[in-house]
Protein backbone atom coordinates (compact mmCIF):
# COMPACT_ATOMS: atom_id res chain seq x y z
CA UNK A 1 0.00 0.00 0.00
CA UNK A 2 1.32 3.32 -0.78
CA UNK A 3 2.08 5.84 2.15
CA UNK A 4 -0.71 9.26 1.74
CA UNK A 5 2.67 11.38 0.18
CA UNK A 6 3.12 8.43 -2.64
CA UNK A 7 -0.95 8.56 -2.85
CA UNK A 8 -0.90 12.55 -3.64
CA UNK A 9 2.10 11.90 -6.07
CA UNK A 10 0.01 8.83 -7.65
CA UNK A 11 -3.32 10.83 -7.61
CA UNK A 12 -1.70 13.93 -9.30
CA UNK A 13 0.18 12.47 -12.02
CA UNK A 14 -3.22 9.99 -13.04
CA UNK A 15 -4.62 13.70 -12.99
CA UNK A 16 -2.28 15.00 -15.14
CA UNK A 17 -1.95 12.16 -17.43
CA UNK A 18 -5.55 12.30 -18.07
CA UNK A 19 -5.43 15.51 -18.45
CA UNK A 20 -2.54 16.81 -20.65
CA UNK A 21 -1.30 13.03 -21.94
CA UNK A 22 1.56 13.48 -20.03
CA UNK A 23 3.33 14.44 -16.30
CA UNK A 24 6.57 15.91 -16.24
CA UNK A 25 8.37 16.66 -12.82
CA UNK A 26 7.98 20.01 -13.59
CA UNK A 27 4.42 19.87 -13.88
CA UNK A 28 4.07 17.70 -10.35
CA UNK A 29 6.19 20.14 -8.26
CA UNK A 30 4.00 22.55 -9.44
CA UNK A 31 0.45 21.25 -8.80
CA UNK A 32 1.79 19.68 -5.52
CA UNK A 33 3.90 22.89 -4.26
CA UNK A 34 6.89 21.46 -4.12
CA UNK A 35 10.56 21.18 -5.13
CA UNK A 36 11.24 19.11 -8.28
CA UNK A 37 13.85 17.28 -6.58
CA UNK A 38 11.48 16.06 -3.98
CA UNK A 39 9.28 15.08 -7.11
CA UNK A 40 12.76 13.42 -8.73
CA UNK A 41 12.85 11.42 -5.41
CA UNK A 42 9.25 10.36 -5.18
CA UNK A 43 8.67 8.94 -8.64
CA UNK A 44 12.20 6.94 -8.13
CA UNK A 45 10.17 5.50 -5.27
CA UNK A 46 7.20 5.23 -7.60
CA UNK A 47 9.31 3.33 -10.24
CA UNK A 48 11.32 1.17 -7.48
CA UNK A 49 7.58 0.08 -5.99
CA UNK A 50 5.92 -0.87 -9.49
CA UNK A 51 3.48 2.18 -9.27
CA UNK A 52 5.32 3.78 -12.27
CA UNK A 53 7.84 3.35 -14.89
CA UNK A 54 10.46 6.53 -14.79
CA UNK A 55 13.26 7.33 -17.25
CA UNK A 56 15.15 10.19 -16.13
CA UNK A 57 14.81 13.06 -18.50
CA UNK A 58 12.48 10.68 -20.87
CA UNK A 59 9.54 11.17 -18.17
CA UNK A 60 6.79 8.75 -16.95
CA UNK A 61 4.05 6.52 -17.46
CA UNK A 62 1.44 4.80 -14.71
CA UNK A 63 1.97 0.93 -14.74
CA UNK A 64 -1.41 -0.86 -14.59
CA UNK A 65 -1.15 -0.98 -10.74
CA UNK A 66 -0.33 3.10 -10.68
CA UNK A 67 -3.34 3.69 -13.16
CA UNK A 68 -5.65 1.44 -11.12
CA UNK A 69 -4.98 3.21 -7.98
CA UNK A 70 -4.67 6.65 -9.60
CA UNK A 71 -8.19 6.25 -10.77
CA UNK A 72 -9.76 4.87 -7.15
CA UNK A 73 -7.97 7.83 -5.23
CA UNK A 74 -8.95 10.73 -7.46
CA UNK A 75 -12.38 8.61 -7.30
CA UNK A 76 -11.96 9.31 -3.88
CA UNK A 77 -11.34 12.82 -4.25
CA UNK A 78 -14.20 13.33 -5.96
CA UNK A 79 -16.60 11.50 -3.44
CA UNK A 80 -15.30 13.02 -0.63
CA UNK A 81 -16.11 16.46 -2.60
CA UNK A 82 -19.29 16.01 -3.60
CA UNK A 83 -20.30 14.65 0.44
CA UNK A 84 -18.90 17.44 1.62
CA UNK A 85 -21.09 19.35 -0.99
CA UNK A 86 -24.21 17.69 0.07
CA UNK A 87 -23.69 18.18 3.55
CA UNK A 88 -23.42 21.80 3.27
CA UNK A 89 -19.79 22.38 3.43
CA UNK A 90 -18.70 26.29 2.08
CA UNK A 91 -17.73 25.81 -1.44
CA UNK A 92 -13.99 27.48 -0.36
CA UNK A 93 -13.61 24.96 1.96
CA UNK A 94 -14.12 21.71 0.19
CA UNK A 95 -10.78 21.48 -1.53
CA UNK A 96 -8.90 21.68 1.75
CA UNK A 97 -11.00 19.87 4.13
CA UNK A 98 -10.78 16.87 1.49
CA UNK A 99 -6.96 17.15 1.02
CA UNK A 100 -6.77 16.79 5.10
CA UNK A 101 -9.37 14.46 5.69
CA UNK A 102 -9.02 11.87 2.42
CA UNK A 103 -6.08 9.62 3.89
CA UNK A 104 -7.56 9.03 7.24
CA UNK A 105 -10.61 6.82 6.19
CA UNK A 106 -10.62 3.40 5.74
CA UNK A 107 -12.55 1.95 2.29
CA UNK A 108 -14.51 0.72 3.72
CA UNK A 109 -15.69 3.99 4.98
CA UNK A 110 -15.17 5.43 2.02
CA UNK A 111 -17.46 3.05 0.59
CA UNK A 112 -20.50 4.02 2.73
CA UNK A 113 -19.36 7.78 1.91
CA UNK A 114 -20.52 6.40 -1.47
CA UNK A 115 -23.91 4.85 -0.42
CA UNK A 116 -24.92 8.12 1.15
CA UNK A 117 -24.09 10.00 -1.74
CA UNK A 118 -25.84 7.99 -4.06
CA UNK A 119 -29.27 8.14 -1.20
CA UNK A 120 -28.98 11.97 -1.97
CA UNK A 121 -28.69 12.09 -5.54
CA UNK A 122 -30.98 9.20 -6.66
CA UNK A 123 -34.21 11.45 -5.05
CA UNK A 124 -34.04 15.07 -5.15
CA UNK A 125 -36.45 15.35 -2.00
CA UNK A 126 -33.82 13.93 0.13
CA UNK A 127 -31.73 16.66 -0.85
CA UNK A 128 -34.26 19.72 -0.02
CA UNK A 129 -35.10 18.22 3.14
CA UNK A 130 -31.43 18.08 4.13
CA UNK A 131 -31.34 21.33 3.10
CA UNK A 132 -34.53 22.61 5.30
CA UNK A 133 -32.81 20.77 8.33
CA UNK A 134 -29.73 22.79 7.44
CA UNK A 135 -31.20 26.10 7.19
CA UNK A 136 -33.67 25.07 10.44
CA UNK A 137 -30.44 24.67 12.83
CA UNK A 138 -28.90 27.62 11.55
CA UNK A 139 -31.53 29.90 12.51
CA UNK A 140 -31.40 28.73 16.11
Amino acid sequence: MPTPSMEDYIEQIYILIDTKGYARVSDIAEALKVHPSSVTKMVQKLDKDEYLNYEKYRGLILTQKGNKIGERLVFRHTLLEQFLEIIGVEKENIYDDVEGIEHHLSWNSIDRIGDLVTYFKDDETRMEKLKEIQTETKDS
